[in-house]
Formats: structure tokens, C-alpha cells, sequence
């Protein structure tokens, strides 16, 4: 029986992962949250986030790019513009339920924002992570005093994929509407406004 060059690349693939150990560790993880009572006595005045021009987009029609910012779902262009808006929306959102007399910022430093690219959704198995780095502080809005980090996060979080991932945007789901609610869960957790959402798992990814 012969098989479509396709397929044997994706078998291929897949024998190099299972060869290599079945996966790898992620995690949603920091050190360091923010104090529940300091928080309350913060209100949101922004959200700065920060992509360095360092860090590699990759647009590459593969499974694992190898880059920083791996980014599909908005239409093509500035990719660092777009992830920027993702996390800084999150924030605003994890943000949300300071209601204090002192106003601050959010400053994030965006390190890694690496979703699955189409090709790697389409895979029907339990595959893919969506892995998004940061590090984030709280300052003072008037004075810029630096009240609560810098913090490295990392937020990880296991993507659906193949029949999952189809029936999620059936439901008018997308990769979008997850990382969102992954980044603002972690965000508030680290604020000490909702539950501690860390935690480790094994996937394939990168």
C-alpha cells in the first residue's frame, strides 16, 4: 500500500516525538503573586505591553516553528501588534474587579507567544500547546514606583486540535478565545483576584 508524502511526514513526525520522550513538560507557573490585600487597594488605570524587536516570528507553513511569536488567526500583518492586543485585552479583563483609590499600570514584557499554526490544529490527536511567556509589574500611575515585580509567567496552556478543535468552532470558539481566557485567569490568579491556576502538564508541543 502506498502513502500520501503528507502522511508519511506526519508519521514521520510523530515517531521523532514519541522517540524523543512522548512530550515535554509545561507549565503555568510564577513565583511571587501579588498580596489579595494589596490588590484591593488598586484601581486600572492602563495596560503597557511590550513586544522587544528581538524576539522571531515565524509565518512558516509547518508544525513547530521554530520562533518566539507563532500567530494565525488575524488576518496577515504585524503579528507582534497582534499578540500585543491579545494580552493586553487579558489583562484589562483579569484587571477588571480592582475597584482601590490607588491607580496603577500593568507593565508586560512579552517573552514568547507561540499558538498552533493551522497545519498542527488540523493533527486529530491530543497534541499542541499554546505557550505564552511574559513578565509582568505593577507600577504606580502617577509616580512609575515599581509596587509588585517584575514577575516571569509562564502561561501554557494544552490547545485542542483535530475533531476537538472543529467541534470548539462549531460552538464559535477559537484559538483567540482560549488564550484569552487562559492569559486573564493566570493574570488574575497572579493578582491575587481569583483562584491559583498553576499547574504542569505533558504535551506535545514546542
Amino acid at each position: 500500500m502506498r502513502y500520501p508524502a503528507a502522511a508519511i511526514c506526519v508519521l514521520l513526525m510523530l515517531a521523532t516525538i514519541v522517540l524523543a520522550g512522548c512530550g515535554a513538560r509545561f507549565a503555568t507557573s510564577y513565583d511571587h503573586p501579588v498580596a489579595a490585600d494589596a490588590a484591593a487597594e488598586w484601581k486600572l488605570a492602563g495596560v503597557d505591553v511590550t513586544v522587544p524587536d528581538e524576539l522571531v516570528v515565524s509565518e512558516a507553513d509547518t508544525y513547530l516553528p521554530r520562533a518566539d511569536i507563532v500567530w494565525r488567526e488575524d488576518p496577515p500583518g504585524d503579528r507582534k501588534a497582534q499578540v500585543a492586543t491579545i494580552v493586553a485585552d487579558a489583562a484589562r479583563a483579569a484587571a477588571a474587579d480592582m475597584h482601590g483609590k490607588r491607580a496603577v499600570r500593568l507593565k508586560i514584557v512579552l517573552a514568547r507567544f507561540h499558538a498552533l499554526t493551522f497545519k498542527a490544529e488540523a493533527l486529530n490527536i491530543k497534541s499542541g500547546v499554546h505557550d505564552v511567556i511574559f513578565t509582568i509589574s505593577v507600577l504606580d500611575a502617577n509616580s512609575g514606583e515599581i509596587l509588585a515585580g517584575p514577575t516571569l509567567v509562564n502561561a501554557a496552556a494544552p490547545a485542542l486540535s483535530g475533531a476537538e478543535m472543529v467541534a470548539a468552532r462549531a460552538r464559535g470558539e477559537s484559538q483567540k478565545l482560549h488564550i484569552s481566557r487562559h492569559l486573564q485567569k493566570v493574570i488574575a490568579g497572579w493578582l491575587g483576584l481569583g483562584p491559583d491556576p498553576r499547574e504542569t502538564f505533558i504535551r506535545i508541543g514546542a
